[in-house]
């Protein structure tokens, strides 16, 4: 039987279909990866077509080593000339090699999120740009969106005239490029850019890759921003053997860039363009996908598509609702052991997705009380360590000696007696002569005033040229232990003697095994082990990649996080109005943000196999301030005969007496708390006034809408009133200083 006979009717449609631009709709669970796999095996076994003139592209380095390996189990011999990675690797194998045509050196440096804050924070100093009005977080996202889409400091310049703010902007726009220029580095949005405009300007580059990439498929489609569009648009112009995967109801990283309407408007673009939807889902139960396909079903941006399964009904979809958050967490955490009690489930089987990073410490609290174990996926990412940070930007100075951001962050670590004067005269002397910080470092001589500093620097110069000398001929594995040994960076760690040295220790210690691995891996695949290439993979590393799904702990992320996983068990909590759809996208009043929204909870609904529990929770402590919150209208759109609400979801049924006895009690405080009339001639509104509207009336507050009155209690100073406000749900203010206006 042929490989070919296991996919079903659509999935072999797709496979067969190899010539032309081709749209593959592949819904939550199709085997969108078994079909492009099989598509690669079949263009190279049937059509005769030779490996390296494919391209596979994904998002992620997880993903991408998912189809490398089944791309070798299925392909076998040549398997290893299909080019099969992430855009941003692509893009870097081949800047690698060309960009100095674009007036860069080949071993340009790779810029992280931190090394881009660090360089912000100089270039708002040197433009003397105020940061309290102009955040540099902020700046960091507005230079991020131009490459996106593909606007250039100039373009970004003349589009700015005659608006104050836009033209600071692009100010700093343009020192932030020439900032980087200048330290032969990238960040990750040039990494696309710069080879877009390799391919704009340089006629015979395109042409060569265009013939080497002859088939292209791209993964994840949805997903896609508009450098990356033109990126695929220039390279599949030529022989137009284009084929992209994706699920537009998936479609949830607005933010990052992601423009839904290059998968919504593919067969405008590409005309004669064929579309294939894969529907049958392999992953989930029959409920399940109910209940995901009638909340997707409410967005009107989308294609239409229902997913279905062989897979039997299954359970239903587990519903609680709360009174608090905690009793959400412990009920979620219990329900967890329970299970695993049982035996019937393993930790690993489930995990607790969110809507925010901020919804994880309850949990976390939980965990610990309970002793059981758990990872939050999306905390802080391993390479971003300060210890890490360190080495490696001591290896980013042996590698690229421009990288004056590297070479800052060294120059007194350990310390070695630098201090911050000598720094900056160094700093000045590199401005003015237009020269990079460690080729000032190289001249200390020539600066004025550097005084008794010049030997400590000069000793730094000797120890980074003495470590340049052994790249040339050690393994990048004994060079780090030689960094290691030479500037003392452990033991000035061991003097500590503390709990968190010690833990810095190990994490140096996993750095030193992840340059083993590297070096292995390398010699497996009968490639150069560089200094250069295991810089450029370490930038690449993304927080989903650090998942083992080999170890047994219960796994913590937000919605985004978890998009491409699956586990059999999820819990899906925070599904409160305010929380998710956030309060954001509620009174921004805009439909495509709720739609985008609405899009991730149905990618959070399908990354469950076997079963799915919603929770809520109808009051909850946000910014230190407790906020009565709907339920959610995505649990809504969920159909009643989907759920099962259990016998016991809320603390007043579990403990009745004891309930009613505590909120007798508290009503008894609330109304000793009034009963001593205070004089309120500093408030606006004494008691004896009344606030100017009733229960019932709707009234308008200047920060959460209009909403309804529901309740009011008469204080001696003031009146504590209760309003339904219509986005952000429940709140209790004082009357005084809510300011409500009856509408």
């Amino acid at each position: 039987m042929s490989i070919y006979d296991t996919l079903n009717e659509q999935q072999k449609e797709a496979v067969l279909h190899t010539e032309g631009p081709l749209l593959i709709l592949a819904g939550a669970g199709s085997g969108k990866t078994r079909v492009l796999t099989h598509r690669i095996a079949y263009l190279i076994e049937e059509q005769g077509v030779n490996p390296w003139n494919i391209l596979a592209i994904t998002f992620t380095n997880k993903a991408a080593g998912e189809m490398r390996e089944r791309v070798d189990k299925l392909v076998g011999f040549g398997a290893e000339s299909i080019w099969v990675s992430t855009f941003h690797s692509t893009c870097v194998r081949i800047l690698r090699r060309h960009i100095d045509l674009l007036g860069y050196d080949n071993n340009f440096t790779i810029y992280d999120s931190d090394d881009q804050k660090t360089l912000m924070k100089d270039v708002c100093k040197l433009l003397q740009i105020d940061t309290k009005i102009f955040k540099e977080r902020a700046l960091l996202s507005t230079i991020s969106h131009a490459k996106d889409e593909l606007i250039t400091p100039e373009e970004f310049r003349i589009r700015a005239e005659g608006d104050f703010s836009q033209k600071k902007i692009a100010e700093v726009y343009e020192e932030y490029e020439k900032q980087l220029r200048a330290n032969n580095a990238l960040d990750f949005d040039d990494l696309l850019v710069k080879t877009v405009q390799l391919f704009q300007t340089q006629a015979d580059m395109l042409e060569y890759y265009q013939e080497r990439f002859r088939y292209i498929m791209v993964d994840e489609y949805q997903d896609t921003n508009t450098v990356q569009f033109e990126l695929i648009r220039l390279l599949a112009s030529k022989y137009r053997n284009l084929c992209v995967v994706g699920d537009d109801d998936q479609s949830i990283y607005k933010f990052r860039g992601a423009n839904i309407k290059n998968i919504l408007n593919f067969e405008h673009v590409f005309e004669d363009a064929k579309v294939i939807k894969l529907e049958q889902n392999y992953r989930s139960t029959s409920n399940i996908l109910n209940a995901a396909n009638a909340v997707i079903r409410n967005n009107r941006g989308r294609k239409d598509k229902t997913l279905w399964t062989d897979n039997g009904d299954g359970e239903k979809l587990e519903f609680r609702q709360f009174d608090t958050a905690y009793d959400e967490a412990e009920y979620i955490v219990g329900d967890i052991r329970e299970h695993v009690d049982r035996g019937e489930c393993t930790y690993n089987d489930n995990a607790i997705l969110y809507r925010t990073n901020a919804q994880s410490r309850i949990f976390e609290e939980k965990f610990v009380n309970a002793n059981i174990p758990y990872k939050i996926v999306g905390g802080i990412n391993f390479y971003a360590r300060r210890e890490i940070k360190d080495l490696l930007s001591y290896l980013k100075t042996v590698d690229n000696g421009q990288d004056d951001l590297a070479v800052r962050r060294i120059i007194n670590v350990p310390k070695r007696g630098i201090g911050l004067t000598s720094i900056n005269r160094v700093q000045e002397y590199a401005v003015r002569h237009e020269v990079g910080f460690y080729e000032a470092l190289r001249a200390v001589d020539l600066i004025p005033n550097i005084g008794r500093g010049a030997s400590k620097l000069e000793s730094f110069v000797a120890l980074i040229e003495h470590f340049k000398t052994d790249a040339q001929e050690m393994s990048i594995s004994r060079l780090m232990k030689e960094i290691i040994e030479e500037t003392g960076y452990v033991e000035s760690l061991e003097a500590e003697d503390s709990e968190e040295a010690e833990a810095r220790i190990e994490n140096i210690d996993e750095l030193m095994s992840k340059i083993v691995a590297y070096e292995d891996t390398c010699e497996e695949m009968n490639e150069p082990s560089t200094l250069s290439g295991f810089l450029e993979e370490v930038a690449l590393v993304a927080d989903i990649d650090s998942l083992d799904e080999n170890s047994d702990y219960v796994v913590l992320m937000t919605l985004h996080s978890a998009k491409g996983l699956e586990f059999p068990h999820v819990y899906l909590a925070g599904l409160e109005d305010g929380i998710f759809p956030s309060y954001m996208t509620i009174t921004a009043d805009d439909p495509e943000e709720v739609e985008e929204e609405r899009r991730l909870c149905y990618v959070g609904i399908t990354r469950a196999e076997k079963a799915l529990t919603l929770t809520c929770a109808r009051s909850r402590m946000i910014r230190g301030e407790t906020q009565y919150n709907k339920m959610s209208r995505f649990l809504k759109e969920i159909p009643m005969e989907l759920l099962s609400t259990g016998a016991v979801f809320e603390k007043e049924k579990e403990e009745p007496a004891k309930q009613a006895a505590y909120m007798q009690a508290r009503q008894a405080f609330r109304t000793k708390a009034f009963t001593a009339p205070k004089p309120a001639r500093q408030f606006g509104t004494p008691a004896g006034d009344g606030p100017g509207y009733g229960v019932g009336d709707r009234v308008r507050h200047m920060k959460f809408g209009e909403g309804t009155v529901t309740a009011i209690v008469e204080g001696g100073r003031d009146y504590e009133v209760t309003v339904d406000f219509d986005g952000p749900g429940t709140k209790k203010m004082f009357a005084t200083y809510a300011r409500l206006q009856k509408v």
